[in-house]
């Protein structure tokens, strides 16, 4: 016996009815402004996931995390933070802050170490006291 196909009936409201514009007013609200931001290049999310990328390439390290992004110039600085040292317990890690400088593309110009540091040592460089 062939199995039988149920089909739901289209209620009148949806036989007749044609899609409608919106209003005006509503398209204005729809439109998305232009980015203000850098007419090319990655976002700064992108710039960040980039500046990551090319220090564990570089390093061979693992990461901690992204620690800043910031547009400069024409481009992106972008800070991450990485593990140089694994110790048991892994409060005695040693971990290092890293800087990349981007270009407007996410391309690398530049990376450096700027300091190395123990695990929980607290951040003694920005603390302002």
């Amino acid at each position: 016996m062939p199995a039988q196909r149920r089909v739901r009936a289209r209620r009148p409201a949806e036989q007749d009815a044609e899609p409608q514009e919106p209003a005006e007013d509503q398209q204005a609200e729809d439109e998305v402004p232009p980015a203000r931001s850098r007419a090319r290049g990655p976002s700064a999310a992108g710039a960040g996931a980039a500046g990551l990328r090319h220090i564990v390439e570089l390093t061979g390290r693992e990461s901690e995390g992204i620690t800043l992004v910031k547009p400069e110039g024409d481009g992106w600085v972008v800070g991450v933070e990485v593990v140089e040292d694994r110790r048991i317990p892994s409060s005695g890690d040693v971990l290092a802050l890293y800087q990349t400088e981007l270009d407007a593309d996410g391309e690398l110009r530049s990376y450096r170490r700027l300091r190395r540091y123990r695990r929980g040592s607290g951040d003694q460089g920005e603390s302002g006291s």
